[in-house]
């Protein structure tokens, strides 16, 4: 790609810059100190359910060299860093007894980070789920709800008022959709009512977390949620094609959103939802324990996706809006007849095509609804086939994406939109779920073969752009003192 839209935009002193991992992508050390297989190890483990095999067991070996990362994090600027907390890494079997070995890793991290000037931003929840609560039914099972706001309480004992910003879960559509439905992500289940339970669960588990939180820390702790809120338009306006857009946006955003913000669920999703489930498992006073002040909602935007009404259920092989190409049994439950159709280029090598106006949009659409509700970019970036040559990345591509999104953050602002960070994704490198290591979406490169890290070129201009909060053009690219 090339970019679009223009340099020199400046950011005020206080809007925040980081990055951002998970733990099971970057962390390694799958079976030390204690720690148990997640879902995410035994889905990694079955035959072609991830490319080329491979797994998350060494991953970048982030564990052994948080010194190391936590360098390159401050020599780059960062102001925040955005990481997840394994939950089999710190309570091994999901519940019972805690495990201080792995407490005390996290514990460690947050005091590097500290201590480097970085404010630590802690997800409880990126998708790697004790295995053994998965073999009791997983997010399906009401139980995990109630033993998730148990360890999201002994996590916030542990690193009390150290964390700047508690985000109870990272993209609950695709833990409940990708996991249960289309069975594309760990636990790999497909089954329609098993993921609208997993959708009420996780909403559950919020509420339930975030008040565990609160209750040791105090009421005025800093509480957020991580969202993938998808942007898809109709392919026309025609009442078929919008009709196939709403459903879409209630089984992809609504369900989510309207809970944990309004504490209700919109009306439409039982409709869509009639021959799959009663909705049942929604309990009296669930709502209300789901709606829970937030400090900041947290947006992951990467690309958009247009939609027809079809001849067929969605699940024709084109990529839907979070970019995974739709699998026969389809991650937009109660999405009837709804066809995705291509998205024009350029495209990462994820095949998400490269919309940055669309992140401009969807702030602007939220800031409308939640007026009152400060925003934040906890990810945004583009997956590339990068190499070191002589010692340098020169990963343009990514450079031209990461200009021209941040400058769309920049005119959301300008038109309205209370946006308060940008996390870049991803820090590293890394194990990218079903893609296993082929592709790269860090501005820092690793080899998986020597673990030895490199900045990019993407790196460089971002470290320029956090230390002169100014966007500089995309040919711009300035080395780091050493």
């Amino acid at each position: 790609m090339t970019t679009t839209l223009p340099s020199g935009r400046q950011f005020a002193p206080d809007f925040l810059w980081g990055s951002a991992t998970a733990s099971y992508q970057i962390e390694g050390a799958a079976h030390e100190d204690g720690r148990l297989p997640s879902i995410w190890d035994t889905f990694s483990r079955t035959p072609g359910k991830v490319l080329n095999g491979d797994t998350g067991d060494v991953a970048v070996d982030h564990y052994h060299r948080v010194p190391q990362d936590v360098a390159i994090m401050k020599k780059l600027g960062l102001q925040a860093y955005r990481f997840s907390i394994a939950w089999p890494r710190v309570q091994p079997t999901g519940s019972g007894e805690f495990n201080k070995l792995g407490l005390d890793f996290y514990v460690d991290l947050v005091d590097q980070l500290l201590a480097a000037g970085i404010k630590p931003v802690v997800t409880l929840y990126h998708w790697d789920l004790p295995q053994p609560l998965e073999d009791e039914g997983g997010w399906a099972n009401r139980e995990t709800a109630y033993l998730f706001a148990d360890y999201a309480r002994k996590v916030a004992e542990t690193l009390g008022d150290k964390v700047f910003l508690w985000t109870t879960l990272n993209e609950p559509w695709c833990s409940a959709f990708l996991g249960y439905a289309s069975g594309v992500h760990a636990p790999g289940v497909m089954d329609d009512e098993a993921a609208l339970k997993a959708v009420h669960h996780l909403n559950l588990a919020h509420g339930l977390a975030a008040r565990a939180i609160k209750d040791v820390l105090g009421q005025d702790t800093p509480i957020s949620i991580t969202l993938n809120t998808h942007v898809t338009r109709a392919a026309s306006d025609a009442p078929e094609d919008v009709e196939a857009k709403r459903q879409i946006d209630t089984i992809a955003n609504e369900v989510f959103l309207r809970p944990v913000v309004e504490g209700v669920y919109p009306p439409e999703v039982f409709a869509d939802t009639a021959h799959i489930t009663d909705w049942s498992f929604v309990q009296d006073g669930d709502l209300e324990l789901i709606q829970v002040p937030l400090e900041v909602l947290g947006i992951n935007y990467y690309s958009t996706g247009r939609v027809k009404r079809g001849v067929a259920a969605v699940g024709n092989g084109e990529p839907g809006p979070d970019g995974h190409k739709s699998a026969p049994h389809t991650p937009f439950v109660g999405a009837t007849n709804v066809e995705f159709l291509p998205q024009p280029g350029p495209h990462t090598a994820m095949d998400w095509n490269i919309e940055p106006l669309g992140l401009t949009e969807l702030l602007l659409d939220l800031s409308k609804r939640y007026p009152s509700l400060p925003l934040a970019i906890t990810e945004n970036g583009s997956a590339w086939y990068d190499t070191v040559v002589d010692g340098r990345v020169h990963d343009q591509e990514r450079v031209d994406y990461l200009h021209d999104h941040v400058e769309a953050v920049g005119q959301a602002m300008d038109a309205g939109a209370d946006v308060r960070g940008y996390f870049v994704w991803s820090l590293l490198d890394n194990f990218e779920w079903a893609y296993g290591y082929d592709r790269r979406f860090g501005v820092v490169h690793v080899d998986y073969d020597t673990q030895v890290r490199t900045i990019k070129d993407s790196g460089l201009w971002y470290a320029n752009l956090v230390a002169t909060r100014t966007i500089a053009p995309s040919t711009e690219i300035t080395p780091l003192a050493d």
